[in-house]
């Protein structure tokens, strides 16, 4: 008896030994970084009033460091050739635009492309990614008619990339189901992004009379240089 009670015992530490092992397999998930209502060259109204007037420059956000480097409120022309001809930015915001530091854009390797999947869902980043300039997007509506999309790796224009505009709320929102995947500029990690707001301080329901070009967006990173999420 002593001897089947020894055997019992030592299946049921190599069993418990093996669950611990399992465990301990198991892949911890990513940390979801979340990015509030940083300015992409928010439009002001002149002193005697009349149409709101933006700057044309960009913010430039590192994904990798979590922070902004250049944002559109400086005007320092030193400042921002400096920081714009770096590696030291991923992603750009102005207006309803986004680039990546890569190709057309920047002297980076940054890549993306945008995915009709939910950000959950998404657990790999494809092969291939667009650098800025490598991509054939869709014509686009503006003031002055409909003219080419700007080929960048996320497509401008209401429908064509990561939102929808209702020119009659005059409401810019983020399309259900899209999700960008990109690669930094060091071209040394993965990750996938999705903009939640177009408006500061992220209103659940913005109407036109929220301050708007204000990001809020989350995103992971692969921090094993892999492509698996």
């Amino acid at each position: 008896m002593h001897r089947y009670a020894f055997l019992l015992l030592f299946a049921s530490l190599v069993l418990t030994a093996c669950d611990s092992d399992d465990t301990a397999d198991e892949a911890e998930p990513l940390a979801v970084e979340t990015v509030n209502s940083i300015e992409a060259d928010p439009a002001t109204i002149p002193p005697g009033g009349g149409r709101p007037v933006a700057t044309g420059r960009y913010t430039l956000y590192s994904l990798e460091d979590g922070r902004v480097v250049l944002s559109s409120s400086e005007a320092d022309p030193a400042v921002r050739e400096r920081d714009s001809v770096s590696t030291a930015w991923d992603v750009g915001f102005r207006s309803t635009t986004v680039i990546f530091n890569g190709g057309s854009s920047g002297p980076g390797n940054a890549a993306a492309t945008i995915l009709a999947e939910a950000f959950d869902d998404v657990t790999e980043a494809p092969a291939t990614l667009l650098a800025d300039g490598n991509n054939q997007c869709p014509e686009i509506q503006g003031f002055g008619g409909v003219r080419p999309g700007p080929p960048l790796a996320v497509c401008t224009g209401s429908g064509n990339g990561w939102y929808n505009y209702d020119p009659a709320a005059n409401v810019v929102s983020p399309r259900a189901g899209r999700t960008i995947v990109f690669r930094t500029a060091d071209e040394q990690l993965f990750g996938k992004m999705r903009i939640l707001s177009y408006y500061q301080g992220n209103p659940s329901a913005p109407t036109s009379d929220n301050a708007s070009r204000y990001y809020t967006f989350e995103y992971v990173l692969q921090p094993d240089g892999s492509r698996e999420f």
